[in-house]
């Protein structure tokens, strides 16, 4: 890795904010006071750490619409089962991702096996929404569940562990090329490891601490927090413990975000549009649970 590219240096910290869902210990840095967006990267839920006892309820997203967008779940811990109305359907384990593109409609349900509900056990997951430029809004919806195994992982000389989920990481392409060429990583940095990357200066950076302390280009920044990048040609982190960082880069859509509960569009007429196919069963049939 080269020293001669300028770091992004941090130009504002965006703490999580603590909202529940229910029983569900939920934490989101984006959208939140000061920051609407990383555009392309619309929200980011991050539900856990925790741990659930036997004869839990398990997670409780039942079968809901989706249109305009895609959603990226990373089972950090636990696991999680996906059922969509266009097929899709899955129980990915701790390590994995799901990437689900909506795009033109669909109803998926996230929710806890029965094997989870019935005995407990630890749970971590963060869910993104990425938004999808007018072109593609309404694309075919799709599904793409990942186990550990599927992510080619690696290790740098410094001991920081990479686990690319979409795009390239340092020579590395994931196993998902995105509609947008988005680049998505899981980074895992034992205490005072640095990790550094290009990234063009054309691309909006998302950086989220899920797990410890870290400093980038210098600057502290804590756990559960959205750190907001300026102008450089690389991302430069070191950890002040071990540390687990959410980390993606995108060139932005630069397009209007008009959006209502599970719905990404671009005007509302466009969000009205979507809610009159939704009820007319244009999503297709509710998965089953």
């Amino acid at each position: 890795m080269t020293n001669a590219l300028k770091p992004r240096p941090v130009v504002r910290l965006h703490p999580a904010h603590r909202d529940d869902i229910g029983d569900l210990v939920t934490r989101r840095p984006v959208p939140g006071p000061g920051v609407e967006q990383v555009d392309p990267f619309l929200f980011l839920n991050h539900h856990g750490p925790q741990t659930y006892p036997p004869g839990n309820r398990g997670l409780p997203f039942g079968p809901h619409p989706h249109r305009g967008f895609e959603t990226v779940t990373f089972i950090l811990d636990g696991e999680l089962a996906h059922n969509d109305s266009a097929g899709g359907e899955s129980i990915i384990r701790a390590g994995g991702i799901q990437w689900m593109t909506a795009g033109s409609g669909l109803i998926h349900a996230e929710l806890s096996p029965a094997s989870f509900k019935r005995d407990g056990g630890p749970m971590e997951i963060l869910q993104l929404w990425v938004n999808l430029p007018s072109r593609l809004k309404m694309t075919a919806p799709n599904y793409v569940g990942l186990q550990a195994a599927d992510i080619p992982s690696f290790t740098t000389e410094g001991g920081v562990t990479v686990e690319p989920v979409s795009g390239a990481w340092l020579g590395v392409a994931a196993p998902i090329q995105s509609l947008i060429d988005i680049h998505l990583a899981v980074v895992r940095l034992p205490a005072a490891a640095r990790f550094q990357t290009p990234v063009a200066a054309d691309r909006n950076v998302f950086l989220y601490v899920v797990k410890g302390q870290v400093a980038v280009a210098g600057t502290p920044v804590p756990e559960w927090s959205l750190a907001a990048l300026g102008d450089g040609e690389a991302v430069e982190i070191t950890a002040a413990s071990d540390a687990v960082v959410l980390l993606g880069h995108a060139r932005p859509i630069g397009e209007p975000v008009f959006s209502h509960g599970p719905f990404v569009m671009n005007t509302r007429d466009e969000i009205v549009q979507a809610i009159q196919d939704y009820q007319a069963g244009k999503f297709g049939p509710p998965p089953r649970i």
